[in-house]
């Protein structure tokens, strides 16, 4: 295959035309849940890890978005919880499964919330420990994931479990085993990445679902305007002070 812009355009539309035929069913069982929260004064809880965190980002506190999100990053542990910073010093955190139930106790989540954890792989002890640490407390798990990688790679957790054997809802972005789309030449590995614009296309269809669910019962939802418009900062602060103390945009 040759590697040029082009290439990567139709191999990555194909990826996109697949996730979008095929997730429609675990995209809907997403929204129904997300709805019910915010019907219950819930809040969507979202991690990721490495790049996955770019999904969490389409989640939380951006413009067209829905205002009661909260986005959950490993450095929250030296921002909120007092670690040290050298622990994020380490780009082998996100494998360690120690560190989960710190970060999951500082959310703060209300018996209402739903979360999403995002990994392209699903196998990293800190993912899977997060995974456990919230379907313990009772929560609805959305995982965007990739079903081919997961399943072709073994679990890094103690428990031999991946987040896909976990979740509720397993929202599949269809990137391939390596993430990468166009082979070089000689068999050397591959380039061009897809999984965080499958992930950010189902993650904006998701909004969608669940912003159609809330208005079909005549409920206004709250949405985030651009704060870079007239009138957007005060308009979010207004939807934000709902859910003081429960959301963070994040660093």
């Amino acid at each position: 295959m040759t590697i040029s812009a082009d290439a990567y355009l139709a191999a990555l539309k194909g990826v996109l035309d697949d996730a979008a035929s095929t997730q429609r069913d675990a995209l809907a069982d997403a929204a129904d849940r997300i709805s019910d929260s915010l019907a219950a004064g819930g809040v969507l809880q979202a991690f990721g890890t490495g790049h996955s965190e770019a999904l969490c980002m389409e989640l939380a506190g951006r413009a067209g978005g829905l205002v009661p999100t909260n986005r959950i990053a490993l450095r929250d542990l030296v921002l909120r919880g007092g670690a040290d910073p050298e622990l994020l010093g380490s780009d082998k955190l996100e494998r360690d499964p120690a560190i989960a139930r710190n970060l999951f106790a500082l959310t703060g989540a209300d018996p209402a919330d739903v979360f999403v954890i995002a990994s392209q792989s699903g196998i990293n002890g800190s993912i899977v420990e997060f995974a456990l640490a919230v379907k313990e407390a009772g929560h609805d798990l959305i995982a965007f994931t990739s079903t081919e990688h997961s399943l072709r790679t073994p679990s890094r957790h103690p428990s031999g479990r991946r987040l896909l054997d976990i979740a509720d809802v397993v929202i599949d972005n269809r990137a391939p085993y390596g993430d990468s789309l166009l082979p070089l030449p000689g068999g050397d590995g591959s380039v061009c990445a897809a999984s965080s614009i499958s992930a950010a296309m189902l993650a904006q269809m998701l909004v969608a679902e669940v912003v159609r669910r809330r208005l079909a019962v005549g409920d206004t939802p709250p949405v985030y305007l651009s704060a870079n418009v007239p009138g957007g900062d005060e308009h979010n602060n207004t939807l934000e002070s709902r859910y003081a103390g429960r959301i963070r945009r994040g660093a």
